[in-house]
């Protein structure tokens, strides 16, 4: 390790960036707290692909569907009832899934999150071709089409990163971890541990969110999926950078 690596990882907030994005070797999480920084990255884009461009539905955030069902039960306007429906549905088919792999792989948590993106990765794959195929004029057959398929492969992170359980990394859920960063904050009058890691997990979700938009509204929906199908590659690629050893966690393969 070279001197200015040393010299980061010992300096109050980037030891604690750079031990969350580059783990050191034998650490209790080893690479999962960053493949979830990426994940949570991924839930920004595809969020920004469904609200931009399926007609204002969630495929991640299901508080947001739930409360759209609210307001267009009361009768306000520019809602998909049909769409917030199906987001719902696909997301807990998801969870269904997710939980059914997690039960059969056991405490393998490097062995389920490399399976559960996987499944992602076909079916976020499926959804750049059906974009692809109807360009900029996505209509209402692609458009339920890409909610189901985001829908269920946003149901399965969600399901799979509770079952890994990684602190303050949820991947899709942000209210609990802005209310951590303050409430658990010197000026809350906690110790402000963990405010690090949540701060890199809103950052991640910021930075999805605008890469995502930023692609629907300058290039095209299909590009945004593009890039997330990028990021699940890399994240598939990085749970086989280590094995998961029962007793010590996560071991490098090198």
């Amino acid at each position: 390790m070279s001197d200015g690596v040393a010299g980061i990882r010992t300096s109050g907030v980037w030891r604690d960036v750079v031990e969350t994005l580059a783990p050191r070797r034998g650490t209790n999480e080893g690479v999962l707290p960053a493949l979830m920084i990426l994940l949570t990255v991924l839930t920004g884009i595809v969020d920004a692909v469904a609200y931009l461009g399926l007609g204002h539905v969630f495929v991640a955030n299901m508080t947001g569907n739930v409360v759209f069902l609210g307001f267009a039960a009361a009768g306000a306007s520019g809602l998909s009832v049909l769409g917030s429906l199906l987001a719902l549905v696909g997301f807990l088919a998801g969870g269904v899934a997710g939980g059914r792999l997690a039960a059969r792989l056991g405490e393998n948590r490097l062995r389920l999150l490399r399976s559960a993106t996987a499944i992602q990765l076909v079916l976020c794959g499926t959804a750049v071709v059906v974009a692809a195929a109807r360009g900029d004029e996505i209509g209402p057959a692609a458009r339920y089409a890409l909610i189901a398929l985001l829908a269920l492969s946003m149901g399965i992170q969600n399901a799979t990163a509770r079952r890994l359980a990684v602190a303050d990394l949820t991947t899709t859920v942000l209210t609990l971890t802005l209310t951590g960063i303050v409430a658990d904050s010197r000026l809350g009058g906690g110790s402000g541990a963990k405010t690090t890691r949540r701060v890199l997990s809103v950052a991640a979700m910021l930075l999805g969110a605008f890469l995502g938009a930023l692609l629907m509204l300058d290039v095209a929906p299909a590009a945004a999926l593009v890039l997330a199908t990028g990021i699940l590659a890399v994240v598939w690629w990085g749970t086989r950078l280590q094995t998961w050893n029962p007793s010590s966690g996560p071991t490098r393969t090198d």
